[in-house]
């Protein structure tokens, strides 16, 4: 039996906004219908690029065309409170990338709305939706390590990024930690749970943003997080997981990760792989197929990725900049 088509309007047309409708492309059961940018040209030129039917240059005609199911929110997320504010009072289903908001204040603004409406609202936190990792939550949740006792992950690019790219600009919420630390933020949640305790520290560039930053997460348990991202260290990007009886290593790419070993005491190392054709942006399309399956069932939202877990994230990342000393523009 043929799905329902699930009818998306793109906001935004930067990379990952391209990456995503590549993907929904290859969907069947998705079609782009819309896409919107601040400027007429970058909204046509993207609808030409992807043979999408109609362009427009502001973000509310989107936010109003009634033949949109579901808006996918890709802009800076200094822009994300405004963006997925504005469709969600136009009553759109909203699928928006992370960090969620800048804040924890924004991101409960943004659920309580969508919950008001009695809409569905999802954070695109493409790496809860990966099979592989979901089958390595499984494995933690059922013991396979026993009790947890640390988390490792990091995320680093070497850049060197100039002071006019978004990544140091502060106005879009620049800095390692939103863009990229909130992966090890998320993939230590996943495993832990929200902490009880944060303590961090970070270089700052001239311009405000933390170049890089080192976390270390603990909770009532005794279980503690080691985190680390960078916008000018490349780093391995892995990640671990030891337990009382075992840990999980998975190599480079810890957040779309194409196999993960778990070694456990007294037994041979087991590695679980990937399936054919889930690659590194695969997990898109696995975020995108959740979506619509909520969609589908009239969810509000995604037990993959719950409302309440991304506005831990959040509060954990407020944590962290209040401890390094970031603060936004937007933010007074």
């Amino acid at each position: 039996m043929e799905r329902e088509r699930v009818r998306w309007g793109v906001l935004a047309t930067g990379g990952i906004a391209a990456s995503f409708t590549a993907n929904l492309l290859d969907m069947p059961d998705a079609e782009i219908v819309a896409v919107a940018s601040r400027s007429d040209a970058s909204a046509k030129a993207f609808a030409e690029r992807f043979g999408i039917p109609r362009a427009y240059g502001d973000w509310s005609s989107l936010a109003e065309d009634e033949d949109v199911d579901v808006v996918y929110v890709a802009t800076p997320h200094s822009a994300h409170r405004a963006a997925a504010g504005l469709c969600l009072e136009a009553g759109r289903a909203v699928l928006c990338e992370k960090a969620f908001t800048l804040n924890s204040g924004e991101a409960e603004e943004l659920v309580t709305l969508a919950r008001s409406r009695g809409l569905f609202l999802m954070e695109a936190m493409w790496m809860y939706c990966h099979p592989l990792i979901r089958r390595l939550k499984a494995l933690v949740d059922d013991g396979a390590v026993g009790d947890v006792r640390t988390v490792q992950a990091d995320f680093g690019l070497a850049g060197p990024f100039p002071p006019a790219h978004r990544l140091r600009d502060p106005a879009q919420g620049g800095g390692a930690l939103l863009d990229l630390g909130v992966y090890p933020v998320s993939f230590a949640h996943l495993i832990l749970g929200e902490p009880s305790e944060v303590t961090a520290r970070a270089a700052l560039s001239d311009e405000g943003v933390d170049l890089r930053t080192g976390m270390l997460l603990s909770w009532e348990s005794g279980a503690h997080a080691l985190l680390d991202c960078s916008i000018d260290a490349g780093t391995p990007v892995t990640a671990s997981i030891t337990g009382s009886q075992g840990r999980i290593d998975i190599p480079h790419g810890f957040f779309y990760p194409d196999r993960f070993v778990l070694h456990r005491d007294g037994r041979e190392p087991q590695e679980f792989t990937a399936e054919p054709g889930d690659g590194p942006r695969d997990s898109l399309r696995h975020e995108a197929g959740e979506v619509m399956h909520r969609v589908r069932a009239g969810d509000t939202e995604s037990p993959l990725v719950p409302l309440a877990g991304s506005l831990a994230v959040m509060r954990t990342l407020d944590s962290v900049r209040e401890r390094i000393g970031v603060r936004y523009p937007s933010e007074g």
